[in-house]
């Protein structure tokens, strides 16, 4: 018997959640715990002196411990989404994925929580005595109406933001989603009738926040599976239903439906029917958020509703109402400025965050993520993607700002611009060490040139290096092949508007173009005709014979293709005078900062004039980056202990580099353990001119360069910045065919900076 797909999917879920090792979270250590040394000042005696210090002073807990960035996320199993009431033990699973969000999306440690206490007083007392442990505390799947009861009085007792999921984190996700499907609809918030279903937690919770957003008390008609809330009604009543209790002689869902401009479900499968919908008001909207069955499907609600606007709680329909978008952001900005809770007016601006975010331009990595579906803002995009990596900035520079203008927040941010840029680092692994690149490029609006102008990459970057630079892209590629690929990704780019472009078939300067270039090339066997015939197909040579003319400052090519084909175009139009290929490095960001490599592309086995040029133009570069370049030159020889190979050309580098002087250390021929161990290295060549460990390495063999680059991208969760062609004038640089948008928007940067800021 085969296999049904949800038989296959339970397989690969357990098989997920038991290998490598069992579970989703580990505990790490992040200090060294490697001698004698280490161990004092971790545990007896040097641990007493942090504790005196938060005796003197209870703040210092979030300096000297972990808690100012730890979340517990508690739960009792009793309201697990989807299952149930499945108990403390069984939620484990669930509460382990909500840590793992925490992390993966804003950084956050958590502790899941798993309490085996079914009465809310006591699960409460038991939450607030963990309070000196934690910097917040994340309610999860505990049911109505006990959810109320724990949250209440653990705000009241603790000092701490403590956030029910359940309740107000799909609050302001549907906040957002409906702030920006108002929008599209032309309705405001005051105006309209909203009929929901659902009296739990989350239900309430919603219709609270959208009384805040704005929505009449008279307008909101609350029903449960006894039907309508009414003034009166004794069947299955708590305090919070009552609140939305309507004086009427209507009793159920489809008498109340008609002209309602909203329906909220929060409820179960098949609640809302065709004909309900058709009753609604023109350009209805119909947030069907049960799941994993809606209380109707999107398909069902265009069949009599075509101009309807649909969210649902599934992630195979668009606008997928998921707390993700929320909560990860919303403790971020709270544990950053040491937040006593988490208020109105914090969630109103996550709110307003989160739907900002869904009206820009969508980001390259949200759209590699979520590659094949429409990501432009209107009806069927009302909030972001949870890949989105702009929400951490977007949202918690929010959420953060709204604390300490409500009081709340007892660290104060002095500047959020530089909290934002923090945030948008801890996301975008380069950020943080591009800033001085960005910063230089800044001073000058140089022309970029992208030879792959139809990539969608380079459409993706052609839109932020407009938003982010004073860059001025431009395109080589058929306009309406453009025109067309950035309404299909959702960019608000236009060729000729924004992007100046160069037209291969058809564009007014190709005579000068061929001309230009079987001038540069008569010599070299290049005849008119085939002067003509390149000028026509290969884009590389285009750009570079742009730049050659001055028409452009730079290019940016070899988004496909091989990279020394690439070159060789390049070198042939531009390598003229001093300006020559000297090798290609590339920035390794690591988790533990940036490892230079080198020369990665251009050279097979580069000579001892080659390596001691890579060396100096690695020095060069490094600096651009703010830092200071140590660089080893790496083989398998280590200080003279073999005769031949990568070890003489290495040896004979290094005395062309001691022929003059040098603003920058260097050392070598040496392993790779040597150059990253000064230890080591110390052992093996006492007093050596290098001190610390390298951060950039430079190899006898592009093949050694090659590898160490790849096992460090794969192997590593290394991200590359780069290559940079060194020796060129940044008059060209060639990428690798696997670079994404964000990296040719830096490389567009290191493109950018005038040649005076790095020598």
């Amino acid at each position: 018997m085969t296999d049904t797909p949800k038989d296959l999917l339970r397989e690969a879920a357990l098989f997920y959640h038991e290998h490598p090792k069992p579970g989703k979270l580990e505990i790490r250590a992040t200090k060294p715990l490697a001698n004698g040394r280490d161990l004092a000042r971790a545990y007896s005696p040097g641990v007493a002196e942090a504790c005196t210090e938060i005796v003197a002073d209870p703040a210092n807990a979030s300096r000297y411990t972990a808690r100012g960035n730890l979340v517990a996320v508690v739960s009792n199993g009793s309201a697990v989404l989807g299952l149930g009431n499945i108990g403390a033990l069984a939620s484990k699973p669930v509460m382990e994925g909500k840590a793992v969000l925490f992390k993966k999306f804003a950084g956050i440690d958590c502790f899941d929580l798993e309490l085996d206490e079914s009465d809310p007083e006591k699960l409460a007392e038991i939450v607030c005595a963990l309070g000196p442990t934690f910097g917040a505390i994340n309610l999860e799947d505990i049911k109505s109406p006990d959810c109320f009861i724990v949250e209440k009085i653990c705000r009241e007792r603790m000092n701490i933001p403590v956030f029910h999921d359940d309740q107000h984190g799909t609050a302001i996700v549907v906040g957002a989603a409906a702030k920006n499907a108002l929008h599209v609809a032309g309705k405001r918030f005051e105006d309209i009738k909203v009929v929901s279903t659902g009296g739990g937690a989350a239900g309430i919770a919603c219709l609270n926040m959208l009384l805040k957003l704005g929505v009449k008390r008279e307008n909101v008609w609350l029903c449960d599976i006894h039907g309508l809330v009414y003034e009166g009604r004794t069947e299955d009543m708590t305090e919070q239903k009552a609140t939305f209790a309507q004086d009427t002689s209507l009793r159920t869902l489809d008498e109340v439906i008609d002209g309602a401009d909203l329906f909220l479900g929060l409820s179960g499968p098949r609640v809302l029917s065709r004909d309900m919908v058709t009753r609604m008001a023109k350009r209805p909207i119909v947030f069907a958020l049960a799941n994993p069955t809606p209380e109707i499907l999107p398909d069902e609600v265009r069949e009599v509703a075509p101009d309807a606007i649909i969210a649902t709680g599934r992630s195979d329909f668009p606008n997928q109402v998921n707390n993700v978008l929320c909560f990860p952001f919303i403790f971020r900005g709270a544990l950053d400025v040491g937040a006593t809770e988490i208020n109105d007016a914090m969630q109103l601006a996550c709110i307003d965050g989160i739907a900002e975010l869904a009206r820009q331009t969508t980001s390259a990595e949200a759209a590699a993520a979520y590659r094949g579906e429409q990501l432009t803002f209107g009806a069927d995009y009302l909030i972001p993607k949870p890949f989105d990596p702009r929400l951490s900035g977007v949202v918690s520079t929010a959420v953060a700002r709204a604390a300490m203008e409500t009081g709340v927040g007892t660290r104060p941010i002095a500047d959020f611009d530089t909290y934002r840029q923090t945030l948008n680092a801890s996301v975008f692994k380069s950020a943080l060490l591009m800033r001085p690149v960005f910063e230089a490029a800044a001073t000058a609006a140089r022309r970029i040139v992208f030879a792959e102008g139809e990539d969608e990459r380079v459409l993706r970057a052609a839109q932020a290096i407009l938003e982010e630079t004073t860059e001025q892209p431009i395109l080589i590629g058929r306009p309406e092949v453009i025109e067309k690929r950035c309404e299909r990704f959702g960019l608000t780019v236009r060729p000729g508007r924004d992007l100046a472009i160069v037209n291969p078939e058809s564009d007014p300067r190709y005579r000068d173009y061929w001309r230009t270039y079987h001038e540069l090339m008569a010599r070299r066997g290049v005849t008119p005709d085939l002067a003509r015939a390149i000028m026509r197909t290969n884009t590389t040579a285009i750009g570079a014979v742009m730049v050659h003319r001055g028409e452009a400052d730079s290019l940016i090519c070899g988004t496909f293709g091989e990279y020394r084909w690439h070159l060789n175009y390049v070198s042939q139009v531009l390598g003229r005078g001093d300006l020559r290929p000297h090798g290609a490095l590339s920035m390794m960001i690591l988790e533990d900062g940036p490892l230079f490599v080198a020369d990665t592309h251009v050279y097979s086995l580069p000579t001892p004039e080659n390596l001691a040029e890579i060396a100096v133009g690695a020095a060069r570069h490094v600096r651009r980056f703010g830092l200071e370049p140590n660089i080893a030159l790496c083989s398998q020889s280590q200080f003279g202990n073999q005769a031949e190979g990568s070890g003489r050309r290495l040896r004979e580098a290094i005395a062309i580099l001691d022929s003059a002087p040098r603003d920058f250390a260097y050392e070598g021929e040496m392993n790779v353990d040597a150059a990253l161990d000064p230890e080591l290295r110390e052992r093996l060549l006492p007093g050596n001119r290098m001190q610390g460990a390298a951060n950039v390495l430079v190899f006898g063999h592009a093949d050694a360069a090659s590898g160490v680059r790849n096992i460090l991208k794969m192997k590593a969760d290394g991200l590359e910045v780069g290559p940079i062609l060194m020796g060129m004038g940044n008059r060209a640089h060639v990428v690798a065919p696997g670079i994404t948008a964000r990296g040719l928007l830096n490389m567009a940067a290191i493109a950018g900076t005038p040649v005076a800021h790095y020598g």
